[in-house]
């Protein structure tokens, strides 16, 4: 299968070339993202991409992971902070138009979201965002993978800068996790000649049939 074969050609890579990723490329996995499965299909989070140089070094500050400044797009998914009645009633009513439905068809699963989302607190709201933006995390990276670019996710970075930086805050937001793209250097990069290293997959699974 290519897909196996692309992810173990797969690594985060420490340092990257001053090739850039095609626009082309990057919207595909700006595509995939967006298609990526969500809890209650919310998509509880966005994504800011970044490929400006001056930029991606003040997002990089007080980190030590240098391929924020040094790769061609920088991914920042951001998670809400809270989870509004008003974004579920958009949202119900978003899916029904798409799904060509009757106005209300979905007050149903509406009002379900509602009495769910007012039952915990802002701390589990929060988290719950986040988690969604790490599955689409592992979307990139498979998508990344499949177009031959590398990424290297990161959570080493100071989230205080990335949110003021990119006006998160005002905008409900905060930094949750960044994916780095890019074309490894292989020169420098002392990790991309390293067998990669995975547990016997009989260990790692257990069947329950």
């Amino acid at each position: 299968m290519n897909l196996i074969e692309n992810l173990k050609w797969r690594y985060a890579t420490k340092a990257y070339s001053n090739i850039k990723v095609t626009e082309e490329k990057v919207d595909q996995i700006l595509e995939a993202i967006n298609l990526s499965a969500s809890s209650c299909g919310l998509q509880s989070y966005r994504v800011f991409v970044v490929s400006n140089p001056e930029i991606q070094k003040k997002l990089g500050a007080d980190s030590y992971n240098g391929q924020i400044s040094s790769c061609s797009h920088l991914l920042v998914f951001a998670a809400f902070t809270d989870m509004s009645s008003t974004y579920i009633d958009d949202y119900m009513a978003m899916t029904e138009k798409q799904r060509g439905l009757d106005a209300g068809a979905l007050s149903g699963f509406r009002n379900g979201l509602h009495s769910y989302f007012s039952a915990i607190n802002a701390e589990q709201k929060a988290l719950w965002a986040a988690k969604q933006a790490y599955i689409a995390l592992g979307t990139a990276l498979i998508a990344a993978a499949e177009l031959k670019v590398d990424a290297t996710p990161i959570e080493g970075f100071n989230a205080a800068i990335i949110d003021a930086v990119l006006g998160l805050k005002e905008k409900g937001l905060q930094s949750t996790v960044i994916l780095a793209l890019g074309y490894r250097d292989s020169e420098k990069d002392y990790m991309a000649a390293t067998k990669k290293v995975r547990l016997p997959i009989d260990e790692m699974i257990t069947k329950v049939y």
